[in-house]
């Protein structure tokens, strides 16, 4: 086919005309086509992995909620409200209330020991003679003086009552009579120095003199300490003071004797409080009627003051005391879909207040008559199952007994 142009004059070589070409508008349609298959399949393949891990964390729910752990075992105690001893706690020493060193008043050579250390002396027992050989001789002198002085005194009195011998000779006669019984005084006086005597009942301890030694006046020779009785001095703070008062029982505690306690009575208490510590000086009687306790022991000595009201108490080992907080766990039951019962635990913070005898004071957080987890904590978080131990609960220590 030849195409003429209209308004052509000369000839021309005849253009065949020009095929059109199909395929530009083929591509889009086939580049389309492969974005939606391609889009197909990505979204199925993220539903796939969507739905597997749906499927996977339904199984592994599944797993676990058919699979649940054995209850805990615990030892669970019921919360209280009881009233516990008042006490106020506080450490001192034991005192003798009569303790001394034996002492001589005068000098003199030793020459015999009457005693034996350590053994058990009564009032006025006597423990050593010093040399007092002088002094027996100017009492001999001074009793011969006595004698001829009243011979005198008689003869000038029955002169002068006759009439015979004037006053003036009965005078001197009576004067020499009493210088010579002064002398004779004075001289015992000396000689009962000389011979050092226990001062009251007790218990003599060591021997720091021998036979012969020359005694110093001043020097100590034996302790002597009464034992039947002592004192427990002891402080208190500025604040605590004014809960004390004279006549309160003390319980007083040494290391030699753990687990025995000696009861007193408070019989002293400083009107002054130290500037230099704010404490207040205490001092408490103690009868000692085995002589166990000795002075200058090492005291804890507790105080009991009048009850508190009742407090919310469990024992110390159902508080879980940690650096975010005190807190117990605390059981509940739970009704499961079967229509059974079972128990589980929630921790619960608590706010504690004193310790006292293996109980500790709860004063909020949980109310009386629930139960708490009392042994076994270390193995319970929040919301894990328990079973309650028929076993009885270990003893609980206490420091003070309750009554």
């Amino acid at each position: 086919m030849t195409v003429r142009r209209e308004g052509d004059t000369g000839d021309k070589t005849d253009v065949p005309p020009r095929e059109l070409d199909e395929n530009p508008r083929k591509r889009p349609v086939r580049m389309v086509r492969w974005f939606i298959i391609a889009g197909i399949l990505l979204a199925l393949l993220v539903g796939g992995l969507v739905g597997f891990n749906a499927f996977r964390a339904h199984m592994i729910a599944q797993f676990f909620a058919n699979n649940k752990p054995p209850p805990v075992t615990i030892s669970a105690v019921e919360v209280k409200s009881e009233v516990l001893p008042n006490l106020q706690r506080a450490v001192g020493s034991l005192a003798a209330v009569h303790q001394v060193n034996v002492t001589s008043d005068v000098n003199g050579r030793i020459t015999e020991i009457l005693f034996t250390a350590g053994s058990r002396v009564v009032k006025g027992a006597p423990l050593v003679q010093l040399f007092d050989q002088p002094e027996q001789g100017d009492l001999a002198s001074f009793k011969a003086q006595a004698t001829v002085s009243r011979l005198a005194l008689e003869r000038a009195k029955q002169l002068a009552a006759r009439q015979v011998g004037p006053q003036v000779t009965v005078d001197q006669a009576q004067a020499a009579f009493d210088q010579a019984n002064a002398g004779i005084a004075k001289t015992e006086a000396i000689i009962s120095q000389k011979l050092v005597r226990a001062p009251f009942d007790g218990v003599l301890g060591v021997r720091q003199v021998e036979v012969g030694q020359f005694l110093n006046a001043g020097t100590q020779i034996v302790s002597l300490t009464d034992l039947s009785t002592l004192f427990a001095n002891f402080t208190v703070t500025e604040k605590d003071s004014a809960r004390l008062a004279v006549g309160q029982t003390v319980r007083v505690s040494v290391d030699a004797y753990p687990g025995r306690e000696f009861d007193g009575k408070i019989t002293t208490i400083e009107p002054q409080i130290a500037a230099e510590t704010r404490n207040i000086r205490v001092q408490a009687t103690i009868v000692n009627p085995d002589n166990i306790l000795k002075p200058g022991m090492f005291a804890d000595v507790i105080v009991v003051l009048p009850d508190k009201p009742a407090a919310v108490t469990v024992p110390e080992t159902a508080v879980d005391y940690t650096l975010y907080g005190d807190s117990v766990y605390l059981i509940k039951e739970k009704k499961e879909d079967d229509g059974k019962t079972s128990l589980t635990v929630e921790r619960t913070f608590v706010r504690t207040g004193d310790r006292i005898n293996g109980r500790a004071i709860i004063e909020k957080g949980v109310q009386p008559g629930d139960r708490v987890a009392a042994v076994g904590q270390l193995k319970l978080q929040s919301g894990a199952a328990v079973e309650i131990s028929k076993d009885p609960m270990p003893q609980i220590p206490a420091e003070t007994p309750l009554n």
